[in-house]
């Protein structure tokens, strides 16, 4: 398992502890003696359900308070409800409600739930490693190659349905400076509060990434020329009014966007990204803390023949 801070530990140990009491208490208010579990009587199992419903919701709610106290930006949908959270959830507390029958039936069938446990805890690690391979380490967000092949996925859906798409490359005003004044720790917190900014003002389905350095790439399905515009500039003063605190000061940041469409600068990745690109050299050119989109230069008219003598 990948290794967090000492506070992470206490507050999820604490709260499972506190879940695990609250719903103990009140199972035991309304079944005095647990063995009247074994023998079938659908009432105190009825119960028994409750508490492990009651243990897993007021847990969720713990866990999502400290998790949205730390980060604010995050909607509380995404602390409160993710499928795979919930399946995980659902795993635990059947395994827990094994082990706990095995535990009152005869100790020596503990040994029998030792195998899912150890099955649990590499699935575990297995999703942690795709995640890892797939996400920036210092951002959270998709790293070049995944941001590549889910990029690579929506352009062929939308060739085939006729839809239009849009592409972004964001770049962070100069962000060497920030780097030289104030250290590559401080580098990495406006990184990351890009990163958040942006994953807040986009959309669920639209895809982000960081493409290296202080470069950004945003794939907007279904956007046209003024939808993709207005997304670049409401990203552009969001992250403009965006203030990252470092030592007595705070720095603010500044990005430049290039955007190129599909169909109109090009109709595969390789394309949409040169066409970006050139804009957001573009917008650099002119001062920067701007959004530039490349000019779609006319089809060359054929020269009119010469009349045959």
């Amino acid at each position: 398992m990948r290794a967090t801070v000492l506070y992470r530990r206490v507050f999820s140990a604490a709260a499972i502890g506190l879940s695990g009491c609250t719903a103990s208490v009140v199972f035991h208010q309304f079944v005095e003696d647990p063995w009247v579990l074994s023998r079938g009587s659908g009432t105190p199992i009825t119960f028994a359900v409750a508490a492990a419903v009651l243990f897993s919701l007021l847990n969720i709610g713990l866990i999502a308070i400290a998790a949205h106290t730390a980060d604010p930006d995050t909607p509380w949908r995404e602390v409160l409800w993710d499928r795979e959270s919930v399946l995980l959830d659902i795993v635990e507390l059947c395994l827990g409600v094994t082990v706990s029958i095995g535990c009152g039936l005869n100790l020596a069938l503990l040994v029998l739930a030792l195998p899912p446990v150890v099955l649990l805890q590499r699935s575990l690690l297995h999703a942690q490693l795709q995640a890892a391979a797939r996400t920036d380490a210092k951002t959270g967000l998709l790293n070049a190659a995944a941001w590549q092949r889910e990029a690579d996925t929506e352009i062929v859906r939308a060739r085939r349905t006729g839809e239009t798409l849009a592409l972004l490359i964001i770049d962070i005003d100069h962000f060497k400076r920030v780097n030289d004044a104030h250290g590559h720790l401080v580098g990495d917190q406006v990184l990351v509060g890009v990163a958040s900014t942006l994953r807040g003002q986009l959309r669920d389905y639209d895809v982000v990434g960081r493409f290296g350095g202080e470069e950004f790439v945003v794939l907007l399905p279904g956007a046209d020329a003024d939808e993709a515009r207005s997304v670049a500039e409401r990203l552009r003063i969001r992250i403009g009014h965006m203030a990252v605190p470092a030592d007595d000061t705070l720095i603010r940041v500044t990005i430049s966007a290039g955007v190129a469409l599909m169909r109109v600068h090009g109709d595969d990745l390789i394309d949409l990204l040169a066409a970006a690109d050139l804009a957001l050299y573009r917008a650099k050119e002119l001062g920067r803390d701007r959004v530039c989109i490349p000019a779609v230069q006319p089809a060359p008219r054929s020269l009119p023949k010469d009349p045959a003598p």
